[in-house]
């Protein structure tokens, strides 16, 4: 039988992926946006909207929703936090609720900006005690809990399980969509910055783990094979997990990278360090590298694209 997944999410930069991954392995992948939407592949939902969600479960009958849509920018957050709470929080929740009554494994995507970053903590491992820094953990923190909640109230074992993962890149219309990709669209547009004018500034000093789409696509699809897997049904598999690349640098690094593969000078692009209090109220945290081990301990494959390579094929840089 053809088992069926629903994304949250899927006219974005993660979402598209991960209906893309189980769409090649054979299952039925529908997603759901808010705009952009592509039918029948795509259909429209307001996820806040708790009866509109109830109705598209029933309608499309999933094993296994990826939750995937969410406030992600951490600027956003900041600037109206009640709006984040509600996206990244209740309607969490209210999936949950939903999902949880129906019988349907629930995939919620986090992020390793649910601990603090602080210099010598990292690797965080998936038991380790979070800390936000910023009003975008604390909301995807509080999404956590909100919907493994919802399955320890329902004595839902095996139901709910939170990935948690890096900044992000992989193909998207539009290059602001991943903290990733708009370093690319930087470095053209500092090619047009004339000799007097303010350079493009970027951060150097936040260690990051840039992560391809694909490769979490792929990991959401393994981790609903696991866990509706019948034959283990009587064991208790973990219900947070970590997923990251192993790729480490700066913002500044990664403009590196990118001008090298380009042959473009980064004459009018410069490094900086942040400010204790940032101007945008958003604090950034150092390092929240992410430990992998108890992915491999269940046997799903954690290896991950090469950087490099991917963005070389993506721009078709092959000198």
């Amino acid at each position: 039988m053809t088992q069926t997944a629903l994304i949250t999410g899927a006219s974005g930069l993660l979402g598209r992926q991960v209906q893309r991954q189980f769409l090649l392995d054979g299952w039925k992948s529908v997603g759901t946006g808010l705009s952009r939407i592509s039918a029948p592949d795509v259909i429209k939902l307001d996820i806040i909207d708790q009866q509109e969600t109830e109705r598209a479960l029933d309608e499309v009958n999933p094993h296994v929703v990826v939750h995937c849509a969410a406030n992600r920018f951490p600027d956003s957050c900041t600037a109206n936090p009640e709006a984040a709470r509600k996206l990244n929080v209740d309607s969490s929740r209210s999936l949950a609720e939903a999902a949880v009554a129906r019988g349907i494994l629930l995939i919620y995507i986090s992020t390793d900006y649910v601990f603090s970053g602080r210099p010598g903590e990292a690797p965080y491992k998936s038991h380790s005690t979070p800390h936000p820094p910023n009003v975008y953990g604390q909301t995807k923190l509080e999404g956590e809990q909100a919907v493994l909640d919802v399955a320890s109230k329902a004595n839902a074992r095996n139901k709910v399980v939170v990935l948690r993962v890096p900044i992000l890149y992989g193909s998207c219309d539009e290059p602001k969509d991943s903290a990733v990709n708009v370093l690319m669209s930087q470095l053209w547009t500092a090619q047009q910055i004339e000799e007097g004018q303010p350079k493009i500034q970027v951060d150097d000093y936040a260690l990051r783990y840039p992560t391809n789409t694909k490769d979490v696509g792929r990991v959401c699809r393994d981790i609903a094979k696991l866990y509706l897997d019948p034959r283990k049904v009587d064991r208790e598999l973990p219900s947070v997990l970590h997923f990251t690349s192993e790729d480490r640098m700066t913002k500044w690094q990664i403009c590196q990278v990118f001008a090298d593969i380009m042959g473009l000078p980064l004459d009018n692009i410069e490094p900086v360090k942040p400010d204790e209090d940032p101007s945008d109220g958003t604090v950034r945290p150092y390092d929240c590298h992410l430990d992998t081990s108890l992915l491999q301990e269940l046997g799903v494959d954690v290896v991950t694209s090469d950087f490099r390579t991917w963005w070389r094929r993506e721009v078709g840089a092959f000198r």
